[in-house]
């Protein structure tokens, strides 16, 4: 179900009575104290390098009519997915296009069937929080998203009754939506990120973000024992600052740039991405961190962290995040989780 033409995209500006106010390419507006100059120099520079990874993208493409997963595209996923393709491969390196070839029609059965009047009434409630600074989300634009952006949620509400809706999904989805310009490739994007990619993150529990934020933990007092020093010193948990970076996925905590490369690396290599983002945010930045004086500073410090050149410059920055935290293997991840997943369970059970 498609919603925007292919030709469609946000113009440079928009008129608002006697107000212009510039968006950017994805319909965001942009703060009117914005250095234009210098965000469009970088922009600039970046469209560049992108203009000549689409001809290498469009290569690859044409030689493979089936995107597989090796080395070669690994690299190239890792140097940036250009917009015009990026839905084409998160549907692929996720398995959702797989899942939507095998479920044909089945997201808008799910859309007639009878529903949940309490799931609805949720959804509903949150729709008018979803991105109140981008014009595709609001009721007088000519491609509103959110008639799309309720579908998606509720139709998904429906698929996993173990999850039905929690906020937070509500900018995933409307992510999805700004990207794929498709209500079932955003549902079945949703489907790999909240079913395989990140499982029970979003579940009433949420035992799988719970344990993933003591998992970050354990990394941080391997790898940066200054700052584990000072978040013990200081009794600070995890959740308290990283939990909005795992639950939205670093949306609204990082550029949209930036977390378009984060997510083109996530839907490919997996959840441990996310690890590799925070560790480098936190081994970066390890020096400013160690020096808070208390809790309430360590917070302001890891809001901090996530502003500035260095995570703006998003190409450096994912470069950056395959180096700075060092090895990392998915079988790590998996033993620390495990782990982790019993101390937390022992500990909700009184044991």
């Amino acid at each position: 179900m498609s919603l925007l033409g292919d030709h469609e995209s946000p113009e440079d500006e928009i008129s608002n009575g006697n107000d212009c106010q510039r968006v950017d390419q994805y319909g965001f507006k942009q703060p009117d104290d914005l250095n234009h100059e210098s965000c469009e120099e970088m922009m600039t520079e970046y469209l560049t390098m992108l203009s000549r990874r689409s001809v290498k993208w469009s290569r690859l493409l044409k030689e493979n009519t089936k995107v597989e997963k090796n080395l070669k595209v690994k690299r190239y996923v890792r140097k940036g997915v250009p917009n015009e393709y990026r839905a084409l491969i998160w549907m692929a390196a996720s398995g959702a296009q797989q899942h939507l070839q095998m479920n044909h029609g089945y997201y808008h059965s799910l859309l007639k069937a009878r529903h949940d009047h309490h799931l609805e009434q949720t959804i509903r409630t949150d729709l008018h929080r979803t991105f109140p600074d981008n014009i595709h989300f609001h009721d007088s634009s000519q491609l509103c998203l959110q008639t799309a952006l309720f579908n998606v949620l509720l139709a998904y509400g429906h698929h996993n009754k173990d999850v039905g809706y929690c906020q937070g999904m509500n900018f995933i989805a409307g992510y999805l939506l700004i990207i794929t310009k498709d209500e079932e490739k955003s549902f079945w994007l949703m489907d790999a990120l909240l079913g395989r990619i990140l499982p029970d993150y979003y579940t009433p529990a949420m035992l799988g973000l719970k344990t993933d934020q003591e998992v970050l933990g354990e990394l941080v007092k391997v790898k940066v024992p200054a700052v584990w020093q000072a978040m013990t010193r200081h009794n600070v948990m995890w959740t308290l600052v990283v939990s909005r970076w795992f639950l939205c996925l670093y949306i609204d905590i990082l550029p949209m740039e930036t977390v378009l490369r984060i997510w083109d690396c996530l839907f490919y290599e997996g959840s441990k991405i996310l690890f590799r983002v925070a560790l480098t945010l936190i081994r970066h930045h390890q020096n400013l961190i160690q020096q808070a004086k208390n809790l309430p500073d360590i917070c302001e410090r890891f809001k901090q962290i996530t502003r500035g050149e260095f995570v703006e410059d998003c190409h450096a920055f994912i470069q950056n995040i395959f180096t700075e935290p060092g090895s990392l293997s998915m079988a790590t991840i998996t033993k620390l989780r495990e782990t982790c997943r019993d101390r937390i369970q022992a500990q909700e059970s009184g044991c």
